[in-house]
């Protein structure tokens, strides 16, 4: 009981009831409080994003170019197709779907909140989109110079960035979310908006399975094996992953896994489930991106064009293969998108947060089940092009 209390996705669950159920019973003078509360710490993490980007954007090139081979920019090619591929599914969904559901766009009869009673404003040290582009070109930069000492820095700038995110972020995005979903129950928005967060929960669920049955099917065909023969033996990987919400604390279990599959080489199954598990992310991009398109429905009144989004899915794609190694790590790499490219202000960047780990643990678990699929089409490459078993990273 101790461990589920102390867990973070019980800790935001907890905050967003509590929220909820003091935006009822508080007046204007608390109000006031927590509206003000809510402003500084979405300074805070506003601040931080590109802090975030630069930290783990940079590092994660140089590694893959330090250790660059034919497998390995195969595996990455994979795992970036597939998480954008899903990203358009999603996209293609929303557009189709969202405008049906059952979302209040119109905002009267809303209580208006109360003025910040102090400012505490933090700026950015440089915007998103140029923190992703020196993220971008100190990384490639730094390969191509092969700067040890360039390429060390950021390793260290990683794990500084990092502890930030751990020790001062996530123990914060509770007390966030309680004032946002507080302010949002206090205007009426969260009564009026209860049927649509069920709903598009259970859409992005079917969401994961659909896009695993994709998957699975395209790497049985391109191999020519039969792909049942890897998914039926990734019971316990899911199920583990939807306890633990971590790729990397299902890693063990998604490997024993893979490794009953008859169809799967084990040298590939070694080398792909640890890589898939830190950069392949289907399932969280696919349920992002839906729930961004829902969130700006929901609080904006509109969704974002087209052009918007196929920008946002291609750079996600980029974001999830360096996304942190923590709990809603790909939401937390992304809050630059959300922010610099869906324009999503402090309220619907703290209820994507939220809404976002409501499902997290199933996101992970399609995540960790998709790997399987990319594992298989690495095996029916190496098979084509005659890649001898233990020579893969020749």
């Amino acid at each position: 009981m101790k461990k589920l209390f102390g867990s973070l996705p019980f800790r935001l669950i907890l905050a967003l009831v509590l929220g909820i159920l003091l935006g009822q019973v508080f007046g204007e003078g608390p109000m006031r409080v927590v509206v003000s509360l809510q402003y500084v710490f979405g300074q805070f993490i506003t601040f931080c994003v590109p802090l975030i980007i630069i930290g783990f954007i940079a590092p994660s090139i140089t590694r893959m170019g330090n250790n660059a081979t034919k497998m390995l920019k195969l595996a990455v090619v994979l795992a970036y197709l597939s998480s954008i591929c899903a990203a358009f599914m999603s996209t293609a969904a929303g557009y189709g779907l969202i405008p049906h559901l059952a979302i209040v766009t119109d905002v009267e009869g809303l209580k208006e909140l109360p003025p910040v009673a102090f400012q505490l404003n933090i700026p950015q040290i440089m915007p998103v989109m140029s923190a992703l582009v020196f993220s971008v070109l100190i990384g490639l930069a730094a390969v191509g110079t092969k700067s040890r000492l360039t390429c060390d820095l950021l390793e260290e700038f990683q794990q500084i960035v990092l502890s930030i995110v751990t020790k001062a972020i996530i123990p914060l995005l509770p007390l966030y979310i309680c004032a946002t979903f507080c302010n949002l129950s206090y205007e009426g928005m969260i009564t009026r908006q209860l049927p649509a967060f069920v709903e598009i929960i259970l859409i992005v669920m079917a969401g994961h399975y659909i896009w695993l049955a994709v998957l699975y099917l395209i790497a049985g065909a391109y191999s020519g094996k039969n792909p049942w023969e890897v998914v039926r033996h990734y019971g316990p990987a899911y199920l583990t992953a939807v306890g633990t919400m971590s790729s990397a604390a299902t890693l063990s279990v998604a490997l024993d896994c893979a490794r009953k599959s008859k169809v799967l080489r084990r040298d590939l199954v070694d080398f792909g489930i640890p890589l898939f598990a830190n950069i392949h992310l289907c399932g969280s991009v696919l349920t992002e991106v839906f729930f961004c398109m829902t969130i700006s429905k929901m609080l904006y009144g509109q969704l974002p064009s087209l052009g918007t989004m196929i920008l946002f899915c291609l750079l996600l794609g980029i974001f999830a293969i360096g996304a942190p190694g923590v709990p809603g790590g790909t939401v937390m790499a992304s809050l630059g998108l959300i922010t610099g490219v869906l324009m999503f202000d402090d309220a619907g960047t703290a209820l994507m947060l939220a809404i976002f780990a409501l499902q997290d643990s199933f996101g992970t678990a399609c995540n960790v089940t998709g790997d399987g699929a990319l594992t298989l089409f690495l095996t029916g490459y190496a098979e084509k092009h005659h890649i001898a078993e233990g020579k893969i990273m020749d």
